[in-house]
């Protein structure tokens, strides 16, 4: 995919965002309050003192927490986009996991409370193996329940047929 020309604002927000999580930039901060708390005897602690750290870094936070948003929203929607990717590339994945952060929180409650049946359909297997999809993880679980019955009594009946003969 051809890499597109971002705008302004977009590369200012990578370059703050990079720059901000930087070492350079904790150190700078620490700094900043060290020289800050030295200088108080030289402005005998008044308030005009105070009043610089607080409007300042009452400033610098008000600006971080937008700049941070927009970098979660950027990181998360590139997540979603590739785990939609493995869903859809992923055969017996649920195809109706993809977007599933657009849905209602009662529509996610409900998907929750399948993911919730299938733990516990999983706790009854003894194979570590065995998977399930959401659609189809009662259906398995009933098949392979019955299935094994199935072969628990073939298996009686031939030790009661052996024992016999």
């Amino acid at each position: 995919m051809a890499k597109k020309k971002s705008g302004i604002f977009e590369r200012f927000a990578n370059w703050a965002t990079a720059a901000t999580g930087s070492s350079a930039a904790f150190v700078l901060a620490a700094l900043v309050v060290v020289v800050w708390g030295a200088s108080g005897p030289l402005f005998h602690y008044s308030e005009t003192w105070q009043l610089v750290i607080n409007t300042g870094t009452t400033i610098i936070t008000f600006l971080m927490v937008f700049l941070i948003q927009k970098a979660q929203n950027k990181d998360s929607r590139a997540l979603h986009l590739k785990l939609n990717e493995l869903i859809a590339a992923m055969e017996g994945a649920s195809n109706r996991m993809v977007n599933i952060e657009d849905l209602s929180e009662k529509e996610l409650e409900q998907i929750h409370n399948y993911y919730v049946r299938l733990a516990q359909l999983a706790k009854t297997e003894d194979n570590l193996g065995c998977t399930h999809t959401i659609d189809a993880a009662e259906f398995n679980h009933e098949n392979k329940s019955e299935k094994i019955k199935n072969t628990t009594q073939k298996i009686n009946e031939y030790n009661s047929k052996r024992k016999k003969g």
